[in-house]
């Protein structure tokens, strides 16, 4: 049996921002829970961490070029908390929302559509030491 997607079909990749971006530290990002998380010596194998990650932080012209050559349509990204709200609440890193700025010009520049999640697990690390999730201030 032969099956075929309907002509109004999608296809696209996805990424979580801690696992794809790297630049851990850079353009004034402030920690995540997965910053820390990856530390303690036996929660993630082999010590590994997102600290470089696929670097797509520095290599997101090529990442989108290479979508671009696949046949994208659609890039599903997630944003960085922390890389754009250091400290969780408060302050707004203008470099922070630079490189996403700059990541989307280039998907769009490619006719691949960016698909954005808020919020993927890369939680400030300053909110996780307030109560986290369970500290309803988070919701504001």
């Amino acid at each position: 049996m032969s099956r075929t997607f309907p002509a109004n079909f999608v296809w696209g990749a996805a990424a979580a921002s801690y696992q794809i971006e790297g630049a851990a530290y850079a353009d004034d990002k402030g920690l995540s829970t997965w910053d820390m998380f990856c530390k303690k010596p036996g929660m993630v194998w082999n010590g590994q961490s997102g600290e470089v990650a696929c670097d797509h932080f520095a290599r997101y012209r090529e990442d989108v070029a290479l979508m671009k050559q696949i046949g994208l349509g659609a890039y599903r990204l997630s944003i960085s908390w922390p890389r754009v709200i250091p400290d969780g609440v408060g302050r707004v890193s203008e470099r922070g929302l630079d490189f996403y700025d700059r990541l989307v010009d280039e998907l769009l520049a490619a006719g691949i559509d960016p698909w954005v999640t808020l919020f993927h697990w890369d939680y400030p690390l300053s909110l996780y030491h307030r109560g986290g999730w369970l500290n309803r201030d988070t919701v504001e």
